[in-house]
């Protein structure tokens, strides 16, 4: 073990030549052999291979540096096996030994690899071979080092040991560490002494080693460093590298008798291989095709030794300089004389044919290393990807005539083949052999067998140049012409769905970019108004139509456009182009892209299946079936257990799993409602799951951008799978293998632009089988083109164009060409986000049908950092991976073998639990890679823990801190760990430091420059990609997509940018979420995956609510916040100073409660009478609201809901029925609107905004109800001083309007009221809040008949067991909205648009209560007289007898002999009904789960077998209405948009009702000319007018600094103790009111003379209108007020009272928490004299407080004032120490001083002051939302760490003070 110790611990120091000068680039450790060693760099981006790689005869020599981060992930398999043909050559390897002389990785994945070949990990050989490896360098810095100084001498030194050197003294630089926590627990968590991180020329910029390992040390401390070996540098280009690798003997390899080639003679057909430096796999390639194969030495003189028996000549690659090989090329030379047999060589044998026949050949800059390097054939124009590895290269331009190049890098236009004009003689730079890399050049190898077979049945054809495939390049461009349409029409997704979401926002976006780019006009058909793609600036013209063929084809015959793109939209315009395939050419029109034959194919099973067999692609066993009696006869076959699918549905709709009999049906029954055809297939469970995506062009040119594993096994659908991209655990001969066959598929389809493939790969075996090819733009593009930086819809819309891939240009290097594989030098994870909870009864299992509502995607230089930051993108409360107690509602084994949302959480707490990895892969076979890494972060946390034994966060050694920063944990879970709070360990890490540098995406790994703004931010590098000059805007997206917060923020953001761009700023866009197009890098100057960059200033009123939650952290971290103050943004949150804002402004409100008690709330709801809304309080966006009917439902709801206490308050309010509900969405400048629109709903008041169908303009409002709703908003904007973006939501009700909800930032109405009205409220928010001018109420056109609605868009068939109901949770994903002359037209396409298919005959009716029977009457008439045949359950159908209306009664449950024709459940079942309207009665609060209505049973039968559902009253009769108008439907002028600009027109604003001002509030002063001695006279209305004109200060000083209230008005202020806070507060106030003070200072006054406090006083009352007087004796400030003819202010009076203090605590209590009743206040200290908390005890008793004293008996609380609290029944909790339980239950913890002189004897003082300590411990305990405050000065009793919490409000105590005192001065003096 000690062994092992050592080894893990040895650290090897890199170091590079640079001139004469050897510069230490890095430190690290070591994972090979224990030696140094020195050579060549040079850097190879391949990400997979290394096994190959390293045994390459042509790295001799050279140290090997591995752009790919992570290394050794699939381990090293055997190396005793033997190949099946050449039986003495390594099966896995390319030669049979390692020849690199050192390898260098960023990251090692040690002994926890995983494959099924492996026999041990990487380290483990190198050791056997003797060759050094170092982990732990910026691979990516050293990368771009050679890149720019090109090829360098490198030298790895082994550590000899440690020495002492003076702290300070760099010591070289290093970057992170590179291993895995070690895979031995025994390793101490210090990892190696780790020095600072390294930026520029490598000065060290660390920090004087501030953290000694026992705390702070004075400056002169000593440090141990480690030293190294010293070795000379190596240059292996100066000595013949090819005789040391070369064979030494001939040897003859020959093929088996089955396939061996036969010369006429009998004889084998034979190839002389010259070896100078042979891959075995050229060997394999050539003996594998029958040829025997005799390998010579590379100085054999073949020419005379080989005799005349051979018939071919092979020159094979290897190392160094070609020039020092004179023999071998006279050799060469003399066998092309003879010209007896044709040649072929392959890399350095290329070098030397060329040579050979006269030509020179140059070293190259830094060489061509990797598997993506495109070459173009100059005879066909085809471009191939190659793997290459060499540094030399033949010099084109000295060929000698009879020769001429053949192949020339695409991006370069380095040389990469030639041919002899006239003789079979060919050869080239790149690897046809490939291993590692793509195969797509092996065939020519069949081409050189081709050649020697004609050579001997024909001599003549030694007379002819070899001949190639692939045909003449001018035929080949002739055959697919460019094409050049004038007009193409894209289509849309429509609404947001799940499965269906933002990606495809994103992917038709960027394809309109690139039509506009060839100049083409756009016309786009898309209903969903959110999205940016049917913004201004896009498409030339935007249909707002549902997406459907009839749609469609009226489009196409009003447009006339050429061509149509079916491939941008989805699954929805896939389906439009099926539908519409046979009349396109009718219609003139041309299918861009991908054919939709092609299409077809792939989507129907068995197409696709015998399409596959057909090229002997494996497919899953499958059978496709129309009716059940089929199914059960495919079973047979195939044998359970099965998944079972439907066609033609997008994102696994319909499809699931079955193990028997009974599953098999019940899964038939639902997918033959969904679709006319089921597929049932062989299961694979637990197989990988493995995607690649696919580009190709109609040349054939053919490229796959991005491969990406799931991190889940087969079995749930990729949309709700964590996805890793790219692949962790797939060898080279695994990843080539898949990526062979992807392409091979797309070319036999005929996919013209992009298309994704997806793979089940067996993790025991090479078996794979395809599962599905999309051949369209897909949820999994988006996330590739994100991941990668290839921006696969632009190239993809290009390609459709029929223009070549090697024309485009690769739009992040600007220099190479998009026909290329990107290389990554990091990985991304991609974790997807559920709503599950905003549903009931909905399931939560994950399986093949998707349910997630959005995704985050992460990027990190690590897996483990990758993953933890995703997994905390997903949702701001999680902290990453570690236990997570309060998620598990199920036990570990059950959540781990049937995966729900829940998973990670999961795996995490399994871990904590002492799970093994082998364990947890048994139940869930989650690659054991992935598993080892999760472990390993789960140890380290809980190494973490018990680190806190020895250390705390200051001292935390450097290297542990470092390393857990590089595994991805935030500040705020180390904080979890080390009991401290997340700002203070911010605060230690960079005074430590430790800082993340910014990486750049650029697709080629650093091998090319990149002008790229696409960067993410990690810990695990030494040197930032970019610098920090531009100082832009940021704007911060919407984060993940969820329900409620999804596409529409995306438009704002981008809109926000777009603005800023215009206007000359540059701007910062911080986003997480790939589906989006703000994370486009080309619509921002900088991107960020991330938070954040230093800029100029943050905007965040433009992603939602995610951005909105930390703005007052932000603010109080000094941001600059550009708009509305975050601490006006709180006051429209918080809803007690919301309340009481609006109590002021005269603005109504539903009457709403906090209740703490079951009785309080039946009381309350007495009072205000039912129905009422309830509400947890701890909840977001109205979680699990209800409306309850009845005091029997409150108790039920609350007794199921929460227990209602102290800490779990409900909050209840007036529920209001049949009110309007109204939306306001708004702009102001500095609190004056200058931008609004008023929307109303449709449905009633009590369906969330979100869901709702919103109308504008309106049509049905009051003019007067409008005007009072303009009003409210603007004295809303003007009291919460907005600028920028506010949304308003308002009830109605008899011409009564109340205010329901505002948001202080866009809405999710602003993109459908701003494209609506022609005016970009977005655009106007973003200058108003960076200053740039904007004209207020810009003329609108909107037309006379003109009405646009905004219907939402529900996935509740996604969500098996989901209630379909509309209610105040919000349940929607998505919107379209459509226009029309009436809204009734605009509604019912908006419906179509959204997948609703309207009813031809069968109308079923339910309907609950008899207001709504009553209501919808009319219109049931109506259908009646329509013809409809209506059916109808039990009460419904009498009720509509009853008034003559006849109806079929349908019952709802069966009995066993019921008959058919009164089944409901048969009804739905075979799809007879075309409209079901259920309006479920109202008095249903959310049962308990397990309890299901019959109304709720059929609903949910009514969507699982897809018959259109309608739930409201109010939508029912919109819809019935519409339908009786029977539109035709055509297109009209009100259905698109062309963006022109608008006419003039001049609008009026509207006139201000004024509500109270401040000098309304100061004229009704209670205060006026009194003076304040103490907190006993005051009522809780004088307090309450105090704190209203306090506010008003504030936005006072914010919008002008200073306020001119007492100008000429004087305030003395006398002091005779000392005061820091008090007498400046005092001072700011007075002059922030534009008053003088005059300042007297005790011992410069007469007092010194003996004068007494009498004159004192007299005398400062001739000059002054008012005294401030503090005085250390207790009856002082009553004498005062007996002298003075002013007022007299009391700033302390000995230890009696500081009135003003406690008056300031109270307003700091109530702005920092709302409200003050309720609370839990803790007082700590000295109770005894503290005089603020005497005060502080009196002034509460107006209040509804529990108050716990903690004190030393000494100093506890004076008897009076105990026994007033306890006479109120206020008095809590009393004792000495302030235990967890206090603290737990605390809402404002006030601390005082514990001061020594008032103690009798020390020993006592020494025992209690530790007793009393806040620090960031004694809050581990806390509340989220308590505050701790304190009067301040403050001793030991306080400690700092604690200024770091976000809690700490004692500082802005001082602020809230100034605000007070002024608030004071003004009604004590004021006029």
């Amino acid at each position: 073990m000690a062994d092992q110790e050592t080894e893990m611990e040895s650290m090897m120091a890199l170091e590079v030549k640079d001139g004469d000068h050897a510069i230490r680039f890095c430190e690290g450790r070591s994972f090979g052999a224990h030696r140094s060693v020195a050579g060549e760099l040079v850097f190879q981006t391949g990400m997979v291979g290394y096994p190959e790689s390293i045994t390459d005869p042509s790295y001799r020599g050279q140290i090997l540096v591995v752009t790919f981060p992570l290394v050794g992930n699939y381990g090293v398999p055997s190396r005793e096996e033997r190949d099946a043909v050449l039986e003495d050559l390594p099966a896995h390897f390319e030669a049979a030994e390692i020849h690199i002389a050192g390898l260098i990785v960023a990251t090692y994945a040690g002994e926890t690899y995983s494959h099924h070949l492996a026999t041990s990990s990487l380290g483990k050989w190198l050791k056997e071979q003797n060759v050094p490896a170092i982990c732990g360098v910026d691979t990516r810095a050293l990368t771009k080092r050679i890149r720019d100084q090109g090829s360098m001498l490198g030298r790895l030194l082994m550590q000899n040991g440690t020495e002492q050197v003076p702290d300070g003294v760099p010591a070289g630089a290093v970057t992170p560490n590179g291993t895995m926590t070690p895979a031995h627990p025994q390793t101490p968590l210090l990892p190696p002494p780790n020095m600072h991180a390294v930026s520029g020329k490598l000065e060290v910029n660390g920090t004087n080693g501030m953290n000694g390992l026992n705390g702070y040390f004075p400056q002169k401390k000593m440090k141990e460093v480690s030293t190294y070996e010293k070795i000379d540098w190596y240059n292996p280009n100066v000595r013949n590298l090819v005789a040391d690798v070369s064979t030494s003997k001939p040897k003859i390899y020959s093929p088996s008798a089955s396939n061996a080639l036969k010369h006429p003679s009998g004889r084998p057909v034979r190839v002389v291989c010259v070896d100078v430096g042979l891959k075995y796999n050229q060997l394999r390639c050539l003996v594998t095709r029958g040829l025997e194969v005799e390998v010579v030495p590379w100085d054999y003189d073949f020419p005379k030794l080989a005799g005349k028996e051979y018939d071919g000549l092979f020159i094979s690659n290897g190392p160094g300089d070609p020039a020092m090989m004179a023999d071998t090329v006279k050799h060469i030379a003399t066998a092309m004389e003879e010209a007896r047999t044709p040649i072929f060589g392959i890399c350095l044998g290329h070098q030397l044919l060329a040579r050979a026949a006269g030509a020179d050949t140059l070293k190259m800059k830094f060489g061509n290393r990797g598997h993506n390097i495109p070459c173009t054939n100059l005879l066909s124009g085809k471009c191939y990807i190659t793997s290459q590895n060499h540094g030399f290269a033949v010099d084109a331009d000295t060929l000698p005539k009879d020769w001429t190049e053949l192949f020339v890098n695409a991006n370069d236009h380095s040389n990469e083949g030639i041919r002899h004009v006239s003789r079979p003689y060919f050869s080239v730079q790149f690897h046809p052999e490939s291993a590692p890399g793509p195969r797509d050049t092996e065939f020519l190898f069949d081409v050189f067998i081709k050649t020697i077979m004609n050579a001997i049945e024909d001599p003549k054809t030694l007379q002819q140049p070899v001949s190639f495939p692939g045909g003449d390049a001018m035929e080949n461009s002739a055959k697919n012409p460019k094409l050049h349409p004038k007009r193409v029409l894209v289509l849309g997704s429509g609404g947001l769905s799940i499965g269906q979401a933002g990606e495809f926002d994103y992917s038709g976006s960027q394809c309109i970019k690139a039509l506009k780019e060839d100049g083409i006009y756009t016309i786009l058909i898309n209903p969903n108004i959110a999205t940016i793609q049917t913004s201004k600036g896009l498409a030339d013209k935007v249909y707002f139509l549902p997406v459907n063929a009839e749609f469609v084809r009226k489009v196409i015959k009003h447009e006339r456009p050429d061509a149509i793109y079916v491939t941008f939209g989805g699954q929805t315009a896939l389906q439009v182009g099926i539908q519409l395939k046979d009349e396109f050419e009718e219609l003139g029109v041309q299918v861009l892209g991908t054919p939709i034959d092609t299409i077809i194919t792939t989507e129907d099973r068995e197409l696709f299946a015998r399409s596959m067999e057909s090229i002997g692609a494996p497919c899953a066993k499958s059978k496709s079936a129309s009716n059940v009696e089929e199914a059960l006869a495919a079973v047979e076959e195939i044998g359970y257990p099965l998944i079972i699918r439907a066609a033609y549905a997008l994102g696994g709709l319909g499809s699931g799993f079955a193990e028997n009999k009974e599953e098999l049906l019940d899964l038939c029954n639902k997918a033959f409602a969904a679709s006319p055809q089921i597929l049932i297939e062989r299961s694979m469970k637990g197989w990988k799951e493995i995607e690649y995506e696919v580009v190709r062009d109609a040349h054939d040119n053919c490229i796959t951008v991005c491969n990406m594993e799931n991190f889940d096994p087969l079995g749930i659908h990729t949309g709700d799978s964590i996805v890793v991209a790219p692949s962790q655990t797939l060898s080279d001969e695994d990843y080539n293998m898949l990526r062979t066959t992807a392409v091979r598929v797309i070319r036999h389809l005929g996919v013209v632009g992009e298309c994704n493939i997806q793979y089940a790969l067996n993790p025991d075996s090479r078996e794979y089988c395809i599962i599905e090819v999309n051949a369209r733009l897909s949820r999994s593009s988006a996330l590739a083109s994100k991941a990668t930086g290839y921006p696969l819809a632009f190239i993809a819309a290009k390609l459709g164009l029929n223009i070549p891939l090697n024309e485009i240009k690769n739009s992040v290097t600007k220099k190479t060409v998009a026909c290329f594989e990107p290389s990554l030098d990091y990985v991304v994870v991609k974790i997807p986000r559920w709503d599950l909870k905003k549903f009931t009864r909905v399931s939560t299992l994950l399986g093949s049908s998707m349910k997630s509502v959005g995704e985050v995607m992460a990027i990190g230089r690590t897996f483990e950092e990758a993953i933890q930051k995703a997994i905390r993108s997903v949702d701001p409360s999680n902290l990453g991976f570690n236990e997570t107690a309060a998620l598990m509602s199920i036990d570990l084994d059950t959540e781990l073998q049937t995966p729900s949302d829940q998973r990670m959480f999961a795996l995490a707490n399994a871990m904590h639990n002492g799970y093994s990895v082998d364990k947890i892969w048994q139940m869930t076979k989650i690659d054991k890679w992935f598993l080892h890494r999760l472990k390993g972060l789960s140890d380290f946390g809980i190494q973490m823990e018990s680190l806190m034994q020895n250390y705390h966060v200051d001292n935390v050694p450097h290297n542990t801190f470092r390393r857990a920063k590089e595994l991805g944990f935030s500040d705020r879970q180390l904080a979890l760990f080390w009991a401290s709070n997340e700002q203070h360990v911010r605060r230690a890490r960079l005074e430590a430091g430790i800082t993340p540098v910014v990486k750049q995406i650029d697709t080629v790994a650093a091998e090319f420059p990149a002008y790229t703004n696409y960067l993410y931010l990690t810990y695990n590098g030494a040197e930032h990609d970019v610098s920090f000059e531009d100082q832009g805007v940021m704007v911060l997206g919407s984060g993940v997509y969820r329900i409620g917060s999804s596409v529409e923020f995306d438009w704002c953001s981008v809109s926000a940018v777009r603005t800023l761009r215009a206007n000359g700023h540059k701007t910062v866009m911080v986003n997480y979420n790939p589906e989006t197009v703000s994370t486009d890098y080309d619509e921002a100057d900088r991107l960020y995956f991330e938070l954040l960059e230093r800029s100029s200033g943050v905007i965040l009123s433009m992603g939602g609510q995610t951005p909105n939650n930390i703005s007052l952290p932000l603010y109080r971290s000094n941001v600059r916040i550009y708009g509305t103050s975050p601490e006006m943004i709180d006051t429209a949150e918080n809803r007690y100073k919301f309340s009481r804002m609006l109590d002021r402004l005269g603005v109504d409100q539903p009457q709403w409660k906090e209740l703490t008690s079951i009785e309080e709330a039946k009381a309350f709801c007495n009072k205000v009478k039912y129905p009422v809304l309830v509400r947890p309080s701890y909840v977001l966006s109205g979680a699990a609201m209800n409306t309850v009917y009845s005091q029997h439902d409150l108790a039920a709801y609350l007794a199921q809901a929460v227990e209602v206490s102290k800490e779990c308050p409900v909050v209840i309010t007036k529920y209001i029925e049949n009110a309007k509900e109204i939306e306001m969405d708004a702009v102001a400048r500095n609190g004056v609107m200058i931008g609004h629109f008023v929307s109303e709903h449709v449905e009633n008041a009590g369906v969330h905004s979100g869901d709702a169908t919103l109308i504008l303009p309106p049509q049905d409002l009051d003019p007067e109800t409008v005007r009072k709703i303009e009003d409210a908003t603007r004295k809303i904007g003007d009291a919460l001083n907005v600028t920028g973006p506010y949304n308003i939501q308002f009830i109605a009700k008899d011409n009564e309007i109340k205010v329901i909800e505002c948001n202080v930032r866009a809405s999710r109405s602003f993109p459908f009221v701003s494209k609506v009205m022609g005016l970009d409220l977005i655009e106007m928010a973003t200058k108003a809040m960076t200053g740039i001018p904007v004209r207020e109420y810009p003329p609108l056109n909107v037309p006379a008949d003109y009405v646009g609605v905004k219907v939402p868009q529900f996935s509740f068939s996604r969500l098996s067991g989901a209630d379909p109901v509309m209610g105040v949770e919000m349940a929607s994903t998505g919107e379209v909205a459509c226009f029309g002359r009436t809204k009734y037209e605009a509604y019912i396409k908006g419906l179509i648009a959204t997948g609703f298919k309207l009813p031809k005959k069968n109308i079923l009716l339910s309907i609950g209560s008899f207001k709504d029977k009553m209501e919808l009457l009319p219109s049931i008439e109506k259908l009646h007289k329509m013809g409809y045949k209506l059916y109808a359950t039990a009460g419904t159908a009498d009720f509509l007898d009853e008034h003559g209306i006849s109806a079929q009664f349908l019952e709802a449950l069966h009995d066993s002999d019921q008959r058919q024709e009164y089944s409901l459940t048969h009804a739905l079942a075979n799809n007879l009904i075309d409209l079901y309207i259920n309006l479920p009665s109202s008095n249903k609060f959310r049962r308990p789960a397990s309890y299901m209505s019959k109304g709720y049973r059929t609903r949910r039968m009514a969507v699982d077998y897809q018959t259109p559902l309608v739930t409201n009253v109010k939508i029912a009769k919109i819809l019935i209405e519409a339908i009786s108008r029977n539109y035709d439907m055509n297109i009209s002028k009100v259905d698109y948009m062309t963006f022109t600009d608008v006419s003039d027109a001049s609008a009026m604003p509207l006139q201000i009702e004024p509500s109270h001002t401040l000098a309304d509030l100061l004229k009704m002063s209670p205060f006026k000319g009194k003076s304040v001695v103490s907190v006993k006279g005051y009522s809780k209305d004088d307090l309450h007018l105090l704190f209203t004109v306090a506010a008003e200060m504030r936005l006072g000083v914010e919008r002008e600094g200073c306020l001119d209230i007492l100008k000429g008005r004087v305030l003395c202020l006398m002091f005779f103790e000392p005061s820091t806070r008090t007498s400046s507060s005092f001072d700011t106030a007075m002059k922030r009111l534009g008053g003088e003070t005059v300042m007297i200072n005790e011992s410069h006054s007469s007092t010194r003379k003996g004068e007494s406090l009498e004159d004192t006083i007299r005398t400062l009352d001739m000059y002054g209108d008012a005294i401030v007087l503090r005085h250390p004796d207790n009856d002082s400030a009553d004498i005062a007020a007996k002298y003075a003819d002013h007022p007299i202010i009391n700033a302390g009076n000995g230890t009696r009272e500081h009135p003003t203090q406690a008056l300031l605590d109270l307003f700091t209590i109530r702005e920092e928490l709302g409200t003050v009743n309720g609370l839990t206040i803790t007082f700590t200290g000295d109770l005894k004299y503290g005089r603020t908390v005497h005060s502080l005890c009196e002034i509460l008793k107006h209040y509804n407080v529990t108050i716990q004293l903690v004190a030393p008996t000494a100093l506890s609380l004076p008897t009076k004032v105990r026994s007033a609290l306890e006479a109120r029944g206020q008095l809590g909790t009393e004792s000495d120490r302030l235990t967890p339980e206090i603290i737990a239950k605390t809402d404002v913890l006030y601390c005082t001083r514990v001061q020594k002189e008032r103690f009798d004897d020390p020993e006592s003082y020494e025992t209690m002051k530790d007793e009393l300590i806040v620090n960031a411990k004694t809050l581990r305990d806390a509340k989220k939302n308590m505050i701790v405050m304190h009067p301040l000065p403050r001793n030991e009793e306080l400690h700092k760490e604690v200024d770091d919490d976000p809690r700490a409000a004692y500082f802005r105590q001082m602020r809230y003070g100034m605000f007070v005192r002024m608030a004071l001065l003004a009604l004590v003096m004021g006029p």
